[in-house]
């Protein structure tokens, strides 16, 4: 097993299907309506089987518009870490009537499921185990008012789950009181009516499927978070102080949350905010105060996606090519156009890397992981900075909005990194400055802030042709030299961003290079396949643009890549196309998924495998 699975191999087990009970390892899938409240008791589920120790993850699938409408919310239970999206359904509840017919459908022999009896299902599959509860009169006993029944009516099921499933009582309403800590009456009503659901399982239900769930010690430390949380909390720590933002799914919460973080922490005692939170007319001017903060020396960020991004394409050019920095957090959706807005997809990938007209290269940080997205949520601001240009941060909607679990994130120790910034006394011992002029070798030139004490401290700030002075020219050498230099500035930024992860022994001749959410399908994909297959793969995550050296080491020592990523187009592929050596590229097969859905192991391990298979004599190909 990969050592970046959530459970150290000494606290998860090793599969096995010699026993007819299964523990800790089943994906239960909820289907209910939106704006019901069914949020709430899905996490109660989620963090009850955290609390008992048992590795989870929660996944959200939600409409993109008006209340009522379907919504599923699917939890993974694995002894094993697994914490990528499984495809197979072990336990279904069922408590949409628009949906229940195709839910149902869905789902394979041997399943089970949990039927709100109000659904008068009459039509039943003999293959299936059916667990009917008449969920209405069970809520009226907790004693509800009318309004707040629907509502109530999710705990009951809560109830009902932790019976058939073996789920610790104790740990559930210690979860209950704890998210209704603010509310008692609510607290007492919602855990009355688990109670509720518990009982009537117990005395009414007979059990007839394999799964329960048992106290492991796989959690201990643990935490669960989102990556927009995450990703938030690391802006904090970066110091930003300028946040402008206009919202759009599934972005939005990362300001929301970090709005939140910041009245916490970033009120001084005097009652005054040593930060500014915008809300600007549109994602134009969201971007183009980020810039302007980011100009006059402020840390400054916006969070959008793909139709936001697109918005923001003149001002990212600008960025580039007058050398501002700032932070762009782009929580990738489906497109084109509005697309599935409450999909998942990694495909602005080539759309950032030259976001923009003309010739522009942007530096792209990917997060694969909550801890990456708190990480890098600093590393973009330093990187900015730095390099005195904008920096994209791409998460994606199922690592942004869903549960994970994680290791806690590290206290950020290291000095906030300002580049390469003159003061008055620097400028005095200099006698003056040239903007945009190479002084080190590096491609970045040194700047200065608004406000700084001297006389050689101005310079102009051109988005239209400049020399090294700021001065305006449209020569052709001065304009060639200055993009010249802006792609050895990239080359720099080579040696500055994060590096890639290797996975494996190193021997094998098959690889694996995604970046991204996909890195737990295919961290699971390569258990399978090792098991399954008998077929070895090292694997190579990628986590920023420009790719690295690594990069071309690792193709170069393998006999076949395949590249696995979430769009239609390959567009890691094509990037690496242009990077790689030509004869190298020969080598690369694309593995794509794009329906909207997170990607699964599954999917991974049966293309990988129907152009993989070992021969005879047991040598992996």
């Amino acid at each position: 097993m990969s050592s970046s699975t959530i459970a150290p191999e000494s606290q998860i087990a090793t599969p096995s299907s010699n026993h007819h009970t299964i523990t800790n390892d089943l994906s239960i899938h909820i289907a209910t309506v939106n704006g019901s409240g069914s949020q709430s008791a899905n996490t109660v589920l989620l963090r009850s089987i955290f609390s008992m120790g048992v590795p989870v993850s929660g996944k959200n699938l939600f409409p993109s518009n008006i209340a009522g409408l379907p919504t599923w919310y699917t939890i993974r239970v694995s002894k094993y870490g697994w914490v990528a999206r499984k495809t197979d359904v072990d336990l279904l509840i069922a408590m949409n009537p628009d949906t229940v017919a195709d839910d149902i459908r869905s789902l394979q022999p041997g399943a089970s499921l949990i039927l709100d009896e109000a659904l008068k299902i009459t039509d039943r599959r003999p293959d299936l185990t059916y667990y009917t509860v008449p969920f209405d009169q069970l809520v009226i006993a907790t004693g509800a008012e009318a309004k707040l029944r629907k509502l109530i009516k999710n705990m009951v099921y809560v109830g009902v789950a932790a019976q058939l499933l073996s789920i610790d009582l104790p740990s559930i309403e210690a979860v209950v009181r704890q998210q209704f800590a603010k509310k008692p009456k609510a607290a007492a009503l919602n855990w009355s009516a688990v109670q509720i659901g518990f009982d009537f399982a117990a005395s009414n239900l007979s059990k007839h499927d394999p799964h329960t769930i048992a106290p492991m010690n796989a959690t201990a430390g643990k935490i669960i978070i989102d990556g927009n949380a995450a990703s938030a909390m690391g802006a904090m720590f970066a110091g930003v102080t300028v946040v402008s933002w206009y919202p759009i799914t599934p972005s939005s919460s990362v300001v929301e949350q970090l709005i939140g973080y910041l009245k916490r922490h970033r009120i001084e005692p005097d009652g005054k905010a040593t930060f500014a939170v915008v809300q600007a007319e549109d994602e134009l001017a969201a971007i183009g105060m980020v810039l302007g903060a980011g100009w006059a020396g402020a840390r400054a960020m916006t969070a959008s996606s793909g139709p936001g991004i697109s918005l923001m394409a003149e001002f990212a050019g600008l960025g580039y090519y007058a050398e501002i920095p700032g932070v762009i957090f782009d929580i990738q959706r489906t497109g084109p156009s509005t697309g599935l807005p409450t999909r998942t997809s990694q495909a602005d990938l080539s759309f950032v890397a030259g976001l923009s007209h003309g010739d522009t290269k942007h530096v792209i940080l990917l997060p694969g992981t909550v801890k990456e997205c708190f990480e890098f949520g600093i590393q973009a601001f330093d990187l900015a900075e730095q390099l005195q240009t904008p920096i994209f941060v791409l998460s994606d909607l199922d690592l942004g909005m869903n549960n994970w679990m994680s290791e806690p994130f590290d206290y950020p120790t290291a000095p906030i990194t300002r580049g390469k910034v003159l003061n008055a006394q620097q400028l005095e011992e200099l006698g003056g400055f040239a903007r945009y002029k190479d002084v080190d070798g590096d491609a970045i030139p040194y700047r200065t802030l608004p406000g700084t004490d001297h006389p050689a401290a101005a310079y102009f700030t051109r988005g239209s042709g400049h020399n090294e002075r700021a001065q305006y020219t449209e020569r052709p050498d001065d304009y060639q030299n200055n993009m010249l230099r802006l792609a050895r500035k990239f080359d720099t930024a080579k040696t500055l961003v994060p590096a890639p992860i290797h996975e494996g022994t190193g021997s094998a001749s098959i690889g694996i290079i995604a970046f991204g959410s996909s890195h737990w399908a295919i961290i699971e994909s390569r258990d399978q396949l090792h098991r399954e297959s008998h077929i070895e793969t090292d694997y190579l995550r990628i986590r920023a643009y420009p790719f690295t050296p690594e990069l071309d080491a690792f193709v170069a020592a393998h006999d076949r890549i395949f590249v696995v990523e979430q769009n239609r187009d390959g567009q890691l592929l094509n990037l690496l196309k242009v990077d790689l050596d030509p004869a190298q590229i020969i080598k690369l097969h694309s593995i794509r998924h794009f329906n909207g859905l997170p990607i699964d192991a599954r999917t991974v391990t049966r293309a990988i495998a129907s152009h993989a298979a070992p021969s005879p004599q047991g040598a992996h190909i």
